[in-house]
């Protein structure tokens, strides 16, 4: 496997088919999941002694990036993973704390875990296989932090965007997770709407919307047992060459009156995370811009506002989505297409204009109060 770290899966498999005494469809599948997970798990894909599952548990698995970031500031005696999958939440997680247990249902997945955890955190963690609620339930300990990470497909693998839906249901049991707890963390699926979420399980406290490089990857739903009187606040986070946070009130929000007008010197795009924290209008108010259109979640300014969370395009002018005008502008045919409650999406806009993704033109198409409108604009610059 170190030997052939960076071929071809495929071509392997070919290459030394029955030619071999090992297992070759099993070091051909360790190679081919250290290269899916290199960017996502750069610690773990380099570390030879380590044994990674099946695709599909490598996709649900946290990053190393967004485990540190949710291990940070937590400690103590004792903390449970409920679902611990892959292991790598439960290893980051478990840093902070003297012991661990490591619950999984997937018999296979549980002894893979067993394996790595006892190599990156030796005799730390108790591997329990099986219902990691049902252990919780029938177990005297308490827990300075329950964690669990509800699985997001039911029967038939469809999409699930309930928070009770999930397995395990983590609803029904909320009670009974209280009681035994000092804190509670619950990764759900980022489809999941937040407000429906709060519905399901009033308690939670705080919400954080978490992504990597503009790319909404975590929503974290948050209980701690000491009495807050803090407000409910929903905290947007990228993590990328730097880290930015952006927080707010729902109610705040809801009382908040947009400003509206047409397209000026600048468009103003937030970061994914704080248009799936629903900050829409707290966003526009706090950096004096204004919306174009109450659907429309893009921004104008006459001037390039400061230390803001997210990106900022210099209008250079409105276009006609016609390809002939579009070919005299962008001969080579690259441009970056961004549409924001347009009337068709990025892609089909693209292969009506016979676009590409590339170079340092954006074409942005949206909706303001006068129509459907596309304006060329290109990054700027900010000192």
């Amino acid at each position: 496997m170190q030997d052939h770290l960076k071929e071809d899966p495929a071509l392997l498999l070919l290459k030394y088919g029955g030619k071999v005494s090992f297992d070759l469809k099993e070091a051909v599948q360790q190679i081919s999941a250290r290269q899916k997970a290199a960017k996502k798990l750069p610690s773990w894909t380099s570390n030879s002694q380590l044994v990674f599952p099946a695709s599909i548990s490598l996709e649900q698995s946290s990053s190393e990036q967004t485990a540190e970031f949710k291990a940070r500031n937590r400690k103590g005696n004792l903390m449970i993973d409920l679902t611990g999958g892959f292991g790598v939440d439960s290893y980051y997680l478990s840093k902070g704390f003297e012991k661990a247990i490591y619950c999984e249902q997937h018999q296979e997945l549980a002894e893979i875990a067993k394996h790595n955890l006892e190599i990156l955190a030796p005799r730390k963690f108790e591997i329990v296989p099986g219902d990691g609620l049902a252990y919780l339930s029938q177990s005297d300990l308490h827990f300075e932090l329950i964690y669990a990470d509800p699985a997001r497909r039911g029967k038939g693998d469809q999409k699930l965007y309930k928070l009770q839906d999930c397995e395990p249901d983590v609803v029904s049991s909320w009670e009974m997770m209280k009681s035994k707890a000092d804190s509670i963390l619950l990764k759900v699926s980022p489809m999941l709407d937040i407000s429906q979420a709060i519905s399901e399980i009033p308690d939670i406290q705080q919400v954080q919307v978490i992504s990597v490089k503009n790319e909404v990857k975590e929503l974290l739903l948050h209980w701690k047992k000491e009495k807050t009187n803090s407000p409910f606040i929903i905290e947007a986070i990228d993590i990328g060459l730097k880290e930015n946070h952006f927080s707010f009130d729902p109610k705040e929000e809801e009382s908040i009156q947009s400003k509206f007008e047409e397209v000026s010197n600048y468009l103003i795009e937030p970061f994914s995370a704080i248009l799936k924290a629903g900050a829409f209008k707290t966003f526009g108010e706090r950096f004096g811009l204004s919306k174009l259109d109450p659907n429309s979640h893009i921004y104008t300014s006459s001037e390039i506002p400061q230390e803001l969370p997210g990106r900022v395009f210099q209008v250079m002018r409105e276009v006609q989505p016609k390809k002939t005008e579009i070919k005299k502008l962008f001969p080579s045919g690259k441009v970056n297409v961004i549409t924001r409650n347009y009337a068709s999406g990025s892609e089909v806009l693209k292969k009506k204009l016979g676009l590409k993704d590339g170079g340092e033109d954006f074409l942005i198409g949206t909706k303001t109060q006068s129509g459907f409108k596309v304006f060329w604009c290109k990054l700027a610059k900010i000192e």
